[in-house]
């Protein structure tokens, strides 16, 4: 059967089980929309390419799948970059195809030419472009399959538009072998018993885990080690879920903005027990300082994660589920009890605290909607202090429930990636956290959310100020706030969702706070929820940059 290289596309798209694509067109992909008129599967149109590229993000972290995005050449491929570079970042499973000029214009400065290869090398896994329709077919399977396999991460395929137009037959590979990439699954026995043994020897084990526990779907083993060995927990950021911090074992997030109990913890053990976490800057704080008592096992799927950062005593390479599921069978119960004993000290001394009073306060605000989700909501977050209020004051207990720019810190992802979350998961309540700020990067959204009737819910913790950035002028720029206040141009964010069809609701007081959120919920649409908050509150705790994350600032709410 011979089809062309549009309908190829299509076809192998639903082979890899694809029923949504978020995507605009463009000139260089009028075959593939074409095509798309009349085939099973559904483009989510966004207002913007780099919302596309959100959307498949946060469709893929919420469900597993693999996200699919689709733009034109040019000004289009080149919208989606910040997307792919989130995606990378933070190893999302996404493949990205882009229209290109035809074949033979290629390097002659065509209209709407970019060469999106070369400028998404250093931020895909892998990419392709398709130089022969036969070779069409096979380069789609290896993209989900690169994409989705190891560490993920996406890959992009930019498809020259007269090769959309051509036809050879349609044979669909029944399996990948791609010489050089045989990612490891299975951890090394000896090294598991190595780890059994540090733990089952240790008196001060800390559980360190990451986002890439959450992608190998570890939760149970996660929690069976923390529980059945009296292991304390802590997250990063995008680790949230993994472990349910309702539990007394968990530790909330550390680093710059997490606990003081989980920085102390960390600070002082004597081990610590790695799992899909790559010790980024924000975590180790003052890398010297980081530890320093502490041997390390590292649990990873990638190898060039494995003392990139910190020396490790025990590395283990391979997926993090099957490999704990050994750990688990070998791991004979350590003495914690004293070790516990210290970190409730500290969980007594140093909780997280905000000012209580008569004001609309944004973590007042974190824990009304987590009381009236019962913490079952899907949040996403845009970048900032809504952010670090949402790890902080938000219970998470379930995996993929945390949806959020952790490595790249990308103002504009939380709507887009909230209305990929409510697709994946129709039934689910998403709730994005924003900041005034952040929201206006890709606002024209809300006519995606409401043209597709989905119920999003925006809280906007709206300050009048780029919040975080103002936050680090008040303490280490003797309050020069620098282009960093809104004033009197933030919009009227009711008026604006309005506008859009969805609904508006403005909240000044805090007792307006709750009945305001019940009101959002009970609504069948879109809703902006426009908290109107303290237009100086910070993010406390926090670790001032080349500082050990002991050594944190409380704001006097200590």
């Amino acid at each position: 059967m011979k089809l062309t290289g549009a309908r190829i596309l299509i076809e192998s798209l639903r082979k890899e089980g694809v029923d949504i694509i978020f995507g605009y067109p463009g000139g260089q992909v009028l075959p593939i929309f074409d095509a798309l008129y009349d085939a099973p599967l559904k483009l989510i149109l966004t207002r913007h390419e780099q919302a596309a590229a959100h959307a498949a993000d946060g469709y893929a972290r919420a469900t597993g799948k693999v996200g699919v995005c689709l733009a034109t050449s040019g000004p289009g491929a080149t919208n989606l970059v910040t997307g792919i570079a989130t995606a990378y970042m933070d190893s999302v499973p996404m493949v990205a195809i882009t229209g290109q000029v035809k074949s033979f214009l290629i390097g002659n400065d065509a209209f709407q030419e970019a060469d999106i290869t070369g400028i998404t090398r250093p931020i895909t896994k892998h990419n392709y472009l398709i130089e022969d329709i036969n070779d069409l077919a096979r380069i789609i399977k290896e993209a989900f399959y690169i994409a989705s396999t190891g560490r993920p991460g996406p890959v992009l395929i930019d498809f020259p538009s007269d090769i959309q137009g051509q036809e050879t037959e349609f044979i669909y590979p029944d399996k990948v072998d791609i010489r050089g990439y045989k990612p490891t699954y299975e951890g090394h026995p000896g090294q598991i018993k190595r780890a059994a043994k540090a733990i089952s020897e240790s008196k001060r084990p800390i559980l360190y885990v990451g986002g890439g526990a959450i992608i190998a779907d570890a939760s149970e083993e996660v929690k069976k080690l923390a529980i059945d060995n009296n292991i304390p927990v802590t997250t990063t950021l995008l680790g949230l879920g993994i472990f349910p911090q309702d539990n007394e074992l968990s530790l909330g997030m550390l680093g710059m903005h997490g606990t003081a109990y989980a920085n102390h913890s960390i600070m002082e053990s004597d081990l610590i027990i790695a799992v899909g976490a790559r010790f980024d800057d924000r975590v180790t704080g003052k890398l010297e300082a980081f530890a320093p008592h502490a041997k390390v096992i590292h649990i990873d799927i990638d190898p060039a994660s494995v003392s990139k950062t910190v020396d490790v005593d025990i590395p283990i390479v391979g997926d993090a589920k099957a490999i704990l599921k050994q750990l688990n069978k070998a791991v004979k119960k350590p003495d914690t009890k004293d070790w516990l004993k210290q970190v409730e000290d500290w969980k007594k001394k140093h909780p997280l605290r905000y000012k209580d009073d008569d004001k609309v306060r944004p973590q007042y605000i974190l824990e009304e909607i987590c009381k009236a989700t019962k913490g079952e909501a899907i949040i996403t977050t845009e970048v900032g202090q809504n952010q670090m209020w949402a790890a902080q004051f938000y219970t998470f207990t379930k995996p993929r429930t945390m949806i959020s720019s952790g490595g790249l810190g990308t103002m504009g992802y939380g709507f887009p990636a909230a209305i990929g979350a409510q697709i994946g998961k129709p039934k689910a309540t998403v709730f994005d956290i924003a900041g005034d700020g952040s929201i206006q990067m890709n606002i024209q959204e809300l006519a995606t959310a409401v043209i597709n009737k989905l119920p999003v819910k925006v809280a906007i913790l709206n300050n009048c100020y780029l919040g975080m950035v103002r936050q680090w002028q008040e303490l280490f720029y003797k309050k020069r706030y620098s282009y960093t206040s809104l004033g009197s141009m933030c919009p009227d964010f009711v008026k604006l969702a309005e506008s859009y069809g969805a609904i508006g609701i403005r909240v000044t007081k805090k007792s307006e706070v709750r009945p305001a959120i019940e009101k959002a919920l009970k609504t069948d649409n879109t809703v902006f929820l426009d908290f109107h908050i303290e237009q100086e509150e910070n993010v406390f705790p926090m670790v001032p940059a080349g500082e050990a994350i002991n050594k944190m600032l409380s704001g006097g709410l200590a």
